[in-house]
């Protein structure tokens, strides 16, 4: 199955926050849905982000060598998609049109430049931009099984 939905940095990052044991589980239940039916993916911004999260805000930190364990197998498993130069120049005319933060806005140009139509994330700037749909997994309203067939 081609991917159908890109994953921002906060849904990967709560799978391993021992200290939000709700989001925790909605996330290993998202990400594990996701896998299974080869329906996500995850760009290089997302695994960068997700080193520099699990390393510095995770409480316990995880060490350096844990994080990149954890990158390695991400990437191993992911389609991962990459951040190139088209996809920053859509980054940034996204962020001065929307008034986007400059991350969110490769998020979503990397989704858009990619043909990934839905992006899994908590920090969603609205509930469509430009064709792309945003989806908070973590909303008690949000319905997995609808989304991952």
């Amino acid at each position: 199955m081609t991917a159908k939905i890109l994953v921002d940095t906060n849904v990967l990052v709560y799978a391993y926050d021992h200290s939000a044991k709700e989001k925790q589980q909605t996330a290993i239940d998202t990400l594990d849905a996701l896998i299974h039916t080869g329906a996500g993916a995850l760009s290089t911004q997302v695994l960068a982000e997700f080193f520099h999260v699990a390393t510095r805000k995770l409480s316990p930190p995880m060490s350096r060598g844990e994080a990149y364990e954890r990158v390695v197998n991400l990437f191993k498993t992911w389609r991962v998609l990459s951040v190139t130069g088209l996809v920053v120049l859509e980054a940034a005319r996204a962020a001065a049109e929307y008034n986007l933060p400059f991350w969110d806005a490769q998020i979503w140009a990397t989704a858009k430049l990619n043909q990934i139509a839905v992006i899994f994330t908590e920090d969603a700037p609205a509930p469509y931009l430009e064709g792309i749909r945003y989806a908070n997994p973590f909303d008690p309203q949000f319905k997995l099984k609808e989304w991952v067939v």
